[in-house]
């Protein structure tokens, strides 16, 4: 009976996950469609899927590839699954919204800034929903954290060299830089951590509640 009940708990970290990935790419794709300027890692997606074709979903899901293969590379590890699934499935979810008939840009600035800040919103809390989940990070921040271990650099500096690249590599292409780009790299960071541990919060003690009874049931089968 634990074994089973231990199988649910994971069920639920991965469900958590889905969830997470599913809330945190709807508002990659509002920022998008507000088209104020996006995020600096989908100005690179945007700028190759205008110079080379293909969907925006397919460049997450290659340059993903090709960053998780980077780390593995210098980490000398293999990816865990938690990495693989989140370069695949962003890149499907994304596509899949991008098809949505009435998620379009809104014909009025206010639309435009109101849809930037719901994306804005969204990815933040999809963010900490998914790193809640505890079961891997996604391909960028897998790199991220293995630069910090290998340069001693603060995580910070390493966000912000590594933004400041794709995005200007994005932009050369053709991606939308604009006054949203600046709007999402001040204020990601403020929401995501606001809402990181009301999320953490909630789904721990989901899980942990979970815990305690499978201790419970278990010490009175004894």
């Amino acid at each position: 009976m634990i074994f089973s009940d231990e199988r649910r708990i994971n069920l639920k970290q991965w469900i958590v996950y889905l969830v997470g990935l599913l809330v945190m790419t709807f508002g990659i794709v509002l920022v998008i469609q507000a088209d104020l300027g996006s995020a600096p890692w989908d100005v690179l997606h945007i700028g190759l899927y205008k110079q080379f074709g293909l969907t925006i979903g397919s460049w997450t899901i290659f340059v993903g590839i090709i960053v998780l293969s980077t780390s593995a590379i210098l980490a000398k590890a293999f990816p865990k699954l938690g990495a693989f699934l989140n370069m695949l499935l962003c890149g499907i979810f994304i596509d899949m919204y991008l098809l949505i008939p009435w998620l379009k840009t809104p014909a009025s600035m206010v639309g435009q800034f109101l849809m930037l800040s719901l994306g804005i919103i969204f990815m933040a809390y999809g963010m900490a929903i998914y790193v809640s989940a505890n079961v891997g990070t996604g391909p960028r921040d897998s790199l991220m954290l293995v630069i910090m271990q290998i340069t001693k650099m603060k995580v910070q500096w390493i966000r912000f060299i590594m933004e400041v690249l794709v995005l200007t590599v994005g932009w050369m292409l053709g991606g939308p830089v604009g006054v949203g780009t600046i709007v999402f790299c001040l204020t990601i960071g403020h929401v995501t951590g606001f809402a990181l541990p009301q999320c953490q919060k909630i789904i721990n003690n989901w899980i942990e509640k979970r815990r305690a009874n499978i201790v419970t049931e278990t010490s009175n089968s004894l």
